[in-house]
């Protein structure tokens, strides 16, 4: 039993999931500090609980999906279903269990969260793996809808009053996902080719890659700072984005003057701590607002 527990644990990617809960509850303990609201239990038990299962969801049928380019490649091939220790067919329905919690969840918060949800799930399994991922180096940004949900559902749960900062924190995590995932790309880029999936890297050269990926990153860095000018976050909120800013452009600059597996590595890695400590930041900022 232990050994089912973490076979399909691991299935739902928890080190991926893990962030996107992270920025939904950052982004509801903000909307809270900020308008004053006080987020009842069961609330926080729809929302969290709501928001993993969904991420869970997402991540457990992508995997369904991409189970024979998972198969191919080297950095996947051990996962569950391509390394026969869940059939596929459990892996479909466990998945599809997880959404419906995930919606039901949802559904009990507002109808709002419910929408998002939805989309955020439909965009992650269909927009993205099931049409985008084999056949457009843009798959991850028209596929990036997913990733900013977590955050808007998290500010919609509190509140709908001043939308625009749930936008923004959202938009932040949409932005943050090509330097996320195009750095990753380039570090496995012989295993994308291999598997014949059409990432940035892949399809495009080093020089334009590495170009690309300073660009988006300097572009999320700007974007970053505009909270600061919609007049609800401080210096507290300001000094962490650009001080963990001007670590991730250091890092893409270093990417660009000296593309490596390392330095490619080393943007990917740093850029989840970096979109963590935003979220802190937002949290800290709006507690001492």
């Amino acid at each position: 039993m232990g050994n089912r527990f973490k076979n399909y644990f691991e299935l739902t990617k928890p080190k991926i999931w893990y962030l996107l809960v992270f920025t939904s509850f950052g982004s509801a303990i903000t909307a809270s500090l900020l308008f004053h609201i006080s987020v009842q239990p069961l609330t926080w038990l729809f929302l969290l609980g709501g928001v993993a299962a969904g991420s869970a969801a997402a991540d457990t049928l992508t995997g369904y999906n991409d189970r024979d380019i998972d198969a191919i490649m080297d950095r996947t091939k051990g996962r569950p279903i391509p390394s026969g220790r869940i059939s596929a067919r459990h892996a479909l329905i466990f998945g599809l269990i997880l959404a419906a919690v995930s919606l039901l969840f949802a559904w009990s918060i507002n109808i709002l969260a419910f929408v998002l949800m939805a989309l955020g799930l439909f965009d992650n399994i269909i927009v993205y793996s099931k049409w985008l991922k084999r056949t457009s180096q843009l798959n991850i940004i028209l596929g990036g809808f997913s990733g900013g949900a977590p955050a808007l559902i998290g500010y919609v749960a509190v509140t709908t009053q001043h939308i625009e900062l749930g936008l923004v924190m959202a938009a932040l995590v949409f932005l943050w996902i090509p330097t996320h995932i195009w750095s990753l790309s380039l570090h496995v880029k012989k295993d994308y080719t291999k598997a014949g999936v059409p990432m940035l890297p892949v399809v495009s050269s080093e020089e334009r890659s590495v170009r690309v990926i300073a660009g988006t990153t300097l572009m999320m860095v700007l974007f970053s700072i505009l909270p600061f000018f919609l007049k609800q976050f401080g210096l507290i909120y300001v000094i962490t984005a650009i001080v963990f800013g001007a670590a991730m452009v250091g890092l893409s600059i270093w990417l660009l003057l000296r593309p490596s597996e390392r330095a490619s590595w080393t943007v990917f890695k740093f850029s989840s701590p970096y979109l963590t400590a935003l979220f802190i930041a937002f949290m800290v900022d709006a507690f001492y607002h």
